[in-house]
């Protein structure tokens, strides 16, 4: 057997004794892992050996003689080699979601996590770190590009002070194509989108209620960030959970609009696969296509994405996305219907 099978076999018996108080036969370990890891036969033996494997790890299984007949189970029974409390299954968790949280290399938040992560490391019994280390060279987490915000570690600072003590924040930002300017936000939390991480803020100076005053700054535009000895009372109104489950991506506005997408078959079934929004909607058509209905805040988060599909998709709605969109591709036609105006360097 390929020693990967071996290893998710072995850590799937974990699983399954963790959540088992009073243990398991072998036949019923290897009745369970016949049916979670989809196999089509397993001998008890090799449960055995697996178990016997597990153990020279180091790993806390025990076997005792019951009424159902010899069951394996993990000690409940804290001997002082593990004096923070953690099953496999959640030093696995833990070691991915660290892994999703790079972007935050080089502030105070990653300095807790590896902090943590280290007490983790130093109170385990080198035979359980060893099985994850080999269980963990099976299992790989990708699409979080390398980002650190070590630079901008003093604005962040001074921007997670401002949220917690309900400061005035003074910024001066760059928006991308504008000159610096001096802005007085009113910020209410953090966000971390695709690596990037913004503030979430009002602005003093835009009118409207709180809700629809709502922006997101993005941490790399911030030229430099002072919180002021003055402070504003939170609107209770604003819930950052629900404001931010309204939209596609990273953009904010006073209420989202409602996109429709014709989508072919293949491509609904990528949206199905990979979706879009929480409330998106998908209606087959008595052509077999497919129409898609999304909110979003603006045509940019649509755009990239629907041309991404090529000819699998058309925006329907609004018309003036539609508009953008034949502008955008009547540009690009024109672009390469002429020679490239720049030749690569010949080295």
């Amino acid at each position: 057997m390929a020693r990967n099978e071996q290893l998710i076999r072995q850590h799937k018996i974990l699983q399954v004794l963790e959540r088992l108080r009073f243990g398991a036969t072998l036949e019923e370990l290897r009745d369970t892992i016949v049916n979670e890891l989809g196999l089509t036969s397993l001998h008890t033996r090799s449960i055995r050996r697996d178990l016997e494997a597990l153990v020279a790890a180091g790993m806390p299984i025990a076997d005792e003689e019951t009424q159902r007949g010899r069951v394996w189970k993990l000690s409940r029974v804290d001997k002082g080699l593990q004096k923070v409390a953690i099953t496999a299954s959640e030093l696995i968790s833990l070691s991915m979601g660290r892994e999703l949280l790079l972007p935050l290399v080089g502030t105070q938040f990653w300095i807790g996590i590896e902090s943590f992560w280290n007490k983790i490391r130093e109170q385990l019994p080198t035979g359980v770190w060893e099985h994850y280390q080999r269980y963990r060279r099976t299992l790989y987490l990708l699409g979080t590009p390398a980002k650190s915000y070590e630079k901008q570690q003093g604005t962040l600072k001074a921007a997670n002070r401002a949220i917690q003590e309900h400061r005035y924040l003074e910024i001066e930002y760059e928006s991308l194509g504008k000159p610096p300017s001096v802005r007085v936000i009113e910020p209410y939390g953090l966000v971390i989108y695709q690596s990037s991480i913004y503030v979430i803020a009002t602005e003093q100076q835009r009118d409207g209620t709180d809700t629809d005053r709502l922006r997101h700054w993005k941490l790399d535009r911030f030229l430099s960030a002072k919180p002021l000895d003055k402070w504003f009372k939170p609107n209770e109104a604003i819930d950052l959970q629900s404001h931010l489950g309204q939209t596609i991506g990273i953009f904010s506005g006073q209420a989202p609009t409602t996109y429709v997408i014709r989508l072919s078959e293949q491509a609904a079934r990528w949206v199905q696969e990979d979706p879009w929004h929480a409330q998106q909607t998908l209606a087959v058509q008595s052509d077999s296509s497919v129409l898609l209905t999304v909110p979003a805040y603006h045509d940019m988060e649509i755009i990239p994405k629907v041309m991404a599909l090529g000819t699998e998709a058309e925006v329907i709605e609004p018309a003036n996305c539609r508009k953008l969109v034949k502008q955008t591709l009547g540009q690009l036609l024109d672009r390469y219907q002429s020679a490239p105006t720049h030749q690569p360097d010949k080295r």
